[in-house]
């Protein structure tokens, strides 16, 4: 007999339902239960590389951390990478297939289906539990055909739902209420009950709304979780974040500059964290403070595109203007092409089709191809020996004179990245570098001499995920949502 599931589905993006999933997963998880996550179809440009060569979004990593466990391209057999507003790379299975316009993949996309349900019956052959978590809203009736991330996923594997709202946004019951009234009558009888997301205040004075709910749906109330602080120091998915986090308005001011199409941006997480540094995501429109320490250029899911983005901002200027005035830079993956001399895309790989100067900090031309590289890595700085972790997601391939200087050194005995103005200026294609406490601390000391740091953002990371389980816990129905599972 397959392990038992249970889904949560969102009045909307953005509601929670990620870290809930992640949530449950360490509840079960401490409870000895075999747990693991499962997405069917994820659209983000946070990846995660798993051993295996493939690729899954990141949230579904932090759940496999939740549940004790690798990530695995079962747990996300479908990852939507945007290129564009209308593209996106479609992963399947953790391989990158093609890319396409989004009319053509919405045409076609429920002949995924069976590589979803493959992948999900395969986490039910070897684990006791499955928390499934949907995509957006099933409220979209206008995207119900064909669906294999929501309802039809749902329905097709008969997993229960239970539906999230986030009261924070507002409209939490018209946005409950108002699921079950556009919905298929079929679709509704899938859901067996909510939660509420992000409460703060006086829950005595929901106790009306949660009773009107349930009266007009039908479906039975599973808890309100209230707003956890442990929540923020979590990795988040979605870049839609990004631009509420608060200046610090102390300590050592890094800059980020918001490409269009930034990628892996949890890797600044570590940074973030420290609470002497002050990491501001400048968005368009706004300059690069000249009193910043440093800049870090993300990653970017297209090369090109964000170079021209970047020129068209002013941004290349003010990070000029920074470097010559002492400022540090770093370049992570995309970032690190994009402080090179020239950039080619000819076949459109990353995105956009052609070829660029960019910012010319390195000696380096980056010539786009189909081959991928995927994989979790292991490396020294080769600076000062340190050992560092983290993954590659790239399918550029740097040459050039500034790799004669590397910044690192992997493994498997190959180098990485490029080291210039006397360690001022870095470039890497290893992602999570900052993660590694050893080398955070000493690039942090190397701009503000003599500072210190106590943080270890690996267990803070656990911490985070045990306090964010101990609110759910208390928060919602535990046995009975376990109990729905079937």
């Amino acid at each position: 007999m397959g392990a038992r599931a249970i889904m949560l589905q969102g009045t909307g993006s953005d509601v929670g339902k990620s870290l809930l999933v992640a949530a449950l997963c360490r509840i079960a998880h401490r409870r000895g239960i075999r747990v693991a996550p499962f997405k069917p179809q994820n659209m983000s440009n946070n990846a995660a590389a798993c051993s295996d060569g493939g690729e899954i979004g990141r949230a579904q990593a932090l759940q496999a951390r939740a549940a004790g466990l690798e990530p695995s391209t079962d747990m996300n057999p479908v990852l939507l990478k945007p290129e564009g507003d209308r593209r996106a790379q479609v992963v399947v299975i953790g391989t990158a297939l093609r890319s396409e316009e989004a009319a053509q993949y919405m045409a076609k996309r429920g002949s995924l289906l069976a590589p979803v349900l493959a992948a999900f019956e395969r986490l039910r052959e070897t684990y006791d539990l499955v928390i499934v978590e949907g995509a957006g809203s099933p409220a979209e009736v206008n995207l119900r055909e064909g669906d294999i991330a929501n309802m039809g996923f749902a329905r097709a594997a008969d997993v229960p739902v239970v539906l999230v709202g986030d009261i924070d946004r507002g409209g939490v019951i018209a946005s409950i209420v108002g699921t079950k009234a556009v919905i298929d009558p079929q679709d509704a009888a899938m859901i067996a009950g909510f939660a509420i997301n992000r409460f703060r205040g006086d829950l005595s004075l929901f106790e009306d709304g949660i009773r009107f709910i349930e009266e007009r749906t039908g479906w039975r109330s599973f808890g309100v979780v209230p707003w956890l602080p442990s929540a923020s120091r979590l990795p988040a998915e979605d870049a839609v974040v990004l631009d509420r986090r608060l200046p610090k308005g102390k300590g050592i001011v890094i800059a980020v500059p918001m490409l269009s199409r930034i990628s892996n941006f949890d890797d600044l997480d570590p940074l973030g964290a420290e609470e002497d540094v002050d990491l501001r995501f400048i968005p368009p429109g706004q300059p690069i403070p000249r009193e910043c320490d440093a800049i870090i250029l993300t990653g970017t899911k297209s090369t090109l595109a964000d170079l021209a983005m970047l020129r068209g901002e002013g941004w290349d200027h003010d990070i000029m203007a920074a470097f010559r005035t002492g400022a540090h830079i770093v370049g992570l993956c995309g970032g690190f092409q994009l402080l090179g001399a020239w950039v080619e895309d000819p076949d459109g790989r990353d995105g956009l089709k052609g070829a660029a100067c960019a910012l010319g900090l390195f000696e380096m031309t980056t010539v786009m191809s189909g081959e991928k590289t995927v994989r979790p890595v292991k490396a020294k700085t080769l600076a000062d020996g340190e050992p560092v972790t983290g993954y590659e997601i790239h399918s550029g391939r740097s040459t050039g004179t500034a790799l004669d200087a590397p910044f690192c050194q992997f493994d498997d005995g190959t180098d990485d990245g490029a080291v210039g103005a006397g360690g001022r200026l870095i470039g890497t294609y290893l992602h999570g570098l900052f993660a590694s406490d050893t080398f955070r601390t000493r690039w942090l000391s190397n701009i503000r001499s003599g500072r210190t740091s106590s943080l270890n953002y690996e267990q803070d990371v656990e911490r985070a995920l045990d306090q964010l389980a101990d609110g759910v816990e208390t928060a919602l129905d535990i046995k009975a949502l376990f109990e729905l599972a079937r």
